[in-house]
């Protein structure tokens, strides 16, 4: 059985796997592209506590975001945006804000791989080091036509890179499988066409 989707992804892992730096990163996620989260402990808002999952505005972390590498590696925030909700809080207690690391920023799976999609960042994901795969990538796209031709193309996405999958575990000498995430970056410029999307 292969592994759920990853949950999230550190600044500095989805810079290296997009071939940018953190503060690209940091200006597409004050633009709304994507969301910058992180987890603290308990706050006080006012009247309301918070603690865990929240959001982040990068511009008020500017100095964490420096191209240089020469800002602090942590900061204090004095407003935070909670999970599921629309608008920010301004930190009461602790009275100088949170403490918040530039280590402990992330970005959730479901948001790298949409932008993935978005950008059509598969050729820089996947190339560019020169190593060979561990997956036959090859033999995957030809199941992959022999089963359209054979039984058409399937109700979803997700039920062809599960029956992908099955496919990687029966040909695998190593028993290697690859993610979810990883075959759905192969599959997305193929389910594209054969969908009629843009």
């Amino acid at each position: 059985m292969a592994l759920p989707q990853r949950a999230f992804f550190t600044l500095h892992e989805t810079a290296s796997r997009w071939g940018c730096t953190i503060a690209d990163i940091g200006g597409w996620a004050t633009e709304g592209k994507l969301d910058i989260v992180t987890g603290i402990p308990l706050a006080i808002c006012g009247e309301e506590k918070i603690s865990g999952k929240i959001t982040i505005s990068p511009m008020d972390m500017l100095p964490l975001f420096r191209r240089t590498g020469t800002g602090p590696t942590t900061i204090k925030l004095r407003r935070i945006k909670p999970e599921r909700s629309e608008g920010w809080c301004y930190v009461t207690e602790p009275a100088d804000g949170v403490e918040v690391s530039i280590a402990d920023l992330l970005i959730s799976g479901q948001d790298v791989l949409r932008f993935e999609d978005e950008h059509d960042l598969l050729r820089r994901i996947g190339g560019g080091t020169g190593a060979l795969s561990p997956y036959d990538w090859e033999g995957m796209y030809v199941a992959l036509l022999q089963r359209i031709h054979e039984r058409g193309i399937p109700e979803t996405q997700a039920e062809l890179i599960g029956e992908l999958q099955d496919w990687f575990a029966d040909v695998a000498e190593n028993g290697e499988v690859p993610d979810e995430s990883t075959i759905r970056r192969r599959l997305r410029p193929f389910w594209r066409v054969l969908r009629g999307e843009k």
